[in-house]
């Protein structure tokens, strides 16, 4: 078992610990580490022989640990490119997130979606789980095109009320609250879960390793698959989808309450309540899972269970 999973397992038992486990390593600082030093990290890492059964005392152990997290993949043990690592990933959603928010033509809005779709299925194909290998099938060419329809999907589907808003000329109060303020959460939420997917739907095709309590692998489950991207994609829903509904019923209160009364300090209002909530809600919709995922014996398939002996079995959920 990789150190990033034990790590997992040892400090990430319940959703406060992984939380603020998440809160070290989304640190935009992290991006500034060189590969050699990474590498270096790994290694000092991999060759302690602590077996990470108990909670991490030493400050520095601890810090090393947070580095190859927010770094390398578990599976593959590679060094995640720079825009892809977690910690990369607030400082290139939320403005791509402000912007899809605040767009009022269906052509720009179209657009800002569209990258935004694409940034967040290209992380979630990286940050994946790496059990399926391109050598074996064309692993690769399928999802590249999954999730390119998947995107060019998700982008329709995103511009779609705004699109027919505007061609019908609906100016009413409430077509215009249901299409700008109630509308975006829900299909963000989805169309973002709808993108996990697709883009990871080689995972549950194909089945992602198992492992047992000391790290040994011992088959490899679509089950196991299933479950890890379903709750990959449930967590990305949940994130998206607060971060553009809570948004907006902030800014009412604060409106209702008047403690704005310049109407041009809206708009850095906006961005700042987007901002907080997305950066609160990243950590904790990465929580809501355990990284290194658990399933049951009695839910595993036979060809398994018949190889061992174990009761408990574990796998790496991917981001």
């Amino acid at each position: 078992m990789d150190a990033n999973l034990r790590l997992w397992r040892a400090e990430g038992q319940s959703f406060l610990q992984r939380c603020l486990l998440w809160a070290d390593a989304l640190d935009p600082l992290l991006l500034l580490k060189s590969s050699n030093e990474i590498k270096r990290t790994r290694l000092l890492i991999q060759n302690n022989e602590k077996t990470l059964s108990e909670p991490i005392q030493n400050n520095q152990t601890k810090q090393a640990f947070v580095l190859s997290l927010s770094s390398v993949h578990p599976d593959t043990d590679k060094i995640i490119p720079v825009l892809f690592r977690p910690p990369a990933f607030l400082p290139i959603t939320l403005p791509l997130v402000i912007v899809s928010s605040v767009q009022r033509q269906a052509k720009h809005s179209f657009f800002w979606q569209f990258v935004f779709h694409t940034y967040t299925a290209a992380f979630t194909l990286i940050n994946g789980n790496g059990t399926p290998k391109a050598e074996e099938y064309p692993l690769q060419q399928k999802q590249i095109f999954l999730g390119l329809g998947a995107v060019s999907y998700s982008a329709c589907v995103g511009v779609l009320p705004l699109t027919f808003v505007n061609r019908y000329m609906l100016k009413s109060s409430l077509m215009q609250l249901a299409v700008r303020k109630l509308l975006p959460a829900p299909l963000f939420g989805l169309t973002s879960a709808f993108t996990v997917a697709m883009v990871r739907s080689p995972e549950f095709d194909n089945g992602i390793e198992v492992m047992d309590r000391n790290g040994k692998v011992v088959g490899v489950s679509k089950k196991a698959g299933e479950k890890a991207v379903m709750e990959t994609a449930l967590s990305r829903a949940v994130l998206f989808g607060t971060t553009f509904f809570l948004p907006e019923v902030l800014l009412y209160c604060v409106q209702r309450a008047r403690f704005v009364k310049n109407p041009r300090a809206l708009g850095p209002v906006r961005m700042f309540v987007v901002m907080s909530v997305l950066a609160g809600m990243l950590p904790v919709s990465l929580s809501m899972f355990p990284q290194c995922g658990e399933i049951k014996r009695e839910d595993l398939e036979s060809e398994i269970l018949s190889s061992t002996e174990e009761t408990e079995f574990f796998y790496n959920r991917g981001i």
